[in-house]
């Protein structure tokens, strides 16, 4: 009996770890649907379609009124990403090395949780609305995601080449002579997407003072005037689309000078301001001021800012994962060859770059100013940015399986011929975009949609350091718990190692 009992605890605890696409997603869905009583999904505008309406005017009238309002702007978010990604890209390698010991994986973990927003918003009140707030809020958490890549991509290096050479050699030569030569194709890749992402993030820097495209885009956009926005807007496209040409890794050297040169490290700080920040402005009220007690500030600062936060937080996260999910399913045969034609699937692929190369957070600024101030805009921004990608890696999957000419056509062909030999990579791509859609959730606040970032953007206004720090690390945390368990997931489907890939390219 007690044998018996022991057999089907094992069946059931491998069944449980080798879980099936079908099972993760009905989890997903389970967690959606206890979530959406929670949302608040109203439209809080009058006519909705008339700012469509004007919306969409504005974008097949773009106009640039003032060309060197727009090179400036252009120059100046090229500037923040060359010189954010050179300074991330040496922390990176270096941090990469000894990304093997846990302190330094648990530092870069943490530091890639909290959003660049995040980050600016704790630099600005150290250096000031300059130039090295915005480099320094692209570079510390790119310096986490390069080390945790670079890392993941040495280790992949085929142990041949560095099993030939004597015992004795060091680890250091091992790593410069062997591993990182093996390695190259793929860390120039890398460094080639982490620009494109480094050239976005630095736009949407714009949204808290700093001269970016983001700046003008948001100044536009309040105005109405759209038409302007728009041609900025494609101005942006232009330039994410053409990084492929000109962004080479060997080229960085004489980027990086003449971005110096153009946007110089410039900051108002001072000495005494920086060591108040930390000696004074983040230590917590109650040890600052003796008629504060500890426990009754804490306890308000979790129950009125940090749980509603979080909760605010997950529901809009969870939803937006599913509607990604169905975005996904419904965009990824457009661009695969089993269902379109080359020219149709060129058309769907231009839509899909549009898509994920507008930030979350510039989609989700023009969502609120169409819907007003709801959770909705949130899920359609982060919905059509990610449902995007997930859309572009399932279908470039989808395009290398092997269908025979014989089988199902159309509908049938999706439903009983691709979609089952192709969901469980779906799903592995889906849970890779989890940990992200969380962190895009958190700093959405900050438009006041209230997640943890309503409540951190809230707090620096009132210029209560001690309280945003502390929802700032409940965020980072909150993003390492996603992340891990999105990890254990996609090791359980078993497509780890393929998303890796996937998204380094």
């Amino acid at each position: 009996m007690s044998h018996s009992l022991s057999t089907s605890a094992q069946r059931f605890h491998k069944q449980w770890l080798q879980a099936s696409p079908r099972s993760s997603s009905l989890i997903l869905i389970i967690i959606a649907l206890i979530c959406l009583p929670f949302a608040s999904l109203e439209i809080f505008t009058i006519s909705p379609e008339v700012e469509l309406a004007r919306i969409a005017t504005g974008l097949i009238t773009p106009t640039l009124e003032s060309p060197q309002v727009v090179i400036d702007a252009l120059l100046t978010t090229l500037a923040f990403a060359i010189q954010g990604v050179s300074l991330a890209l040496v922390f990176g390698i270096i941090l990469a090395i000894f990304h093997h010991y846990a302190l330094v994986s648990a530092f870069c973990a943490f530091i890639r949780a909290i959003h660049e927003l995040f980050w600016a918003l704790l630099l600005l009140q150290l250096f000031g609305l300059n130039s090295i707030t915005g480099i320094l809020a692209l570079a510390i958490p790119f310096a986490g995601v390069f080390a945790k890549v670079f890392s993941e991509i040495l280790d992949e290096v085929d142990p041949a080449a560095d099993q030939a050479v004597p015992i004795n050699t060091s680890t250091l030569s091992r790593l410069l002579y062997i591993r990182v030569p093996l390695a190259w194709g793929e860390i120039k890749t890398y460094t080639s997407y982490r620009f494109e992402c480094a050239v976005r993030s630095s736009a949407v820097l714009g949204f808290i003072g700093l001269p970016t495209i983001g700046f003008h885009l948001e100044s536009f956009f309040k105005q109405g005037d759209y038409s302007q926005a728009s041609g900025l807007l494609y101005v942006l496209f232009l330039l994410i689309a053409s990084l492929k040409y000109w962004f080479k890794l060997k080229f960085i050297p004489l980027l990086l000078i003449a971005s110096v040169i153009y946007l110089p490290w410039q900051h108002s700080g001072n000495w005494q301001n920086f060591v108040a920040f930390f000696t004074h402005d983040l230590v917590p009220a109650p040890f600052k001021h003796s008629h504060i007690e500890l426990l009754p500030w804490l306890n308000a600062l979790l129950t009125d800012q940090a749980v509603p936060g979080v909760i605010n937080t997950f529901v809009l996260a969870q939803l937006s994962l599913v509607a990604t999910a169905l975005l996904a399913l419904f965009w990824f045969p457009f661009v695969s060859k089993h269902f379109l034609k080359r020219k149709s699937r060129i058309l769907a692929n231009v839509f899909l770059i549009i898509m994920r190369s507008i930030p979350e957070y510039l989609l989700a600024f023009v969502a609120l100013l169409v819907l007003g101030p709801s959770m909705l805009p949130g899920i359609i921004a982060l919905a059509l940015h990610n449902g995007a990608i997930v859309a572009h890696l399932t279908g470039n999957h989808c395009s290398q399986l092997t269908i025979y000419l014989d089988r199902a056509t159309g509908i049938n062909r999706y439903f009983y011929e691709v979609l089952p030999r192709t969901y469980r990579q779906f799903m592995a791509f889906l849970l890779y975009r989890w940990e992200v859609i969380f962190r895009e959730t958190a700093i959405l606040g900050i438009l006041g949609i209230p997640t943890l970032g309503f409540y951190i953007d809230s707090a620096f206004e009132e210029i209560r350091f001690d309280r945003a720090i502390i929802l700032i690390v409940i965020t980072a945390l909150l993003n390492i718990l996603i992340d891990r368990f999105a990890r254990w997931l996609r090791q359980r489907l078993h497509s780890d190692s393929s998303v890796k890939m996937a998204s380094k390219r």
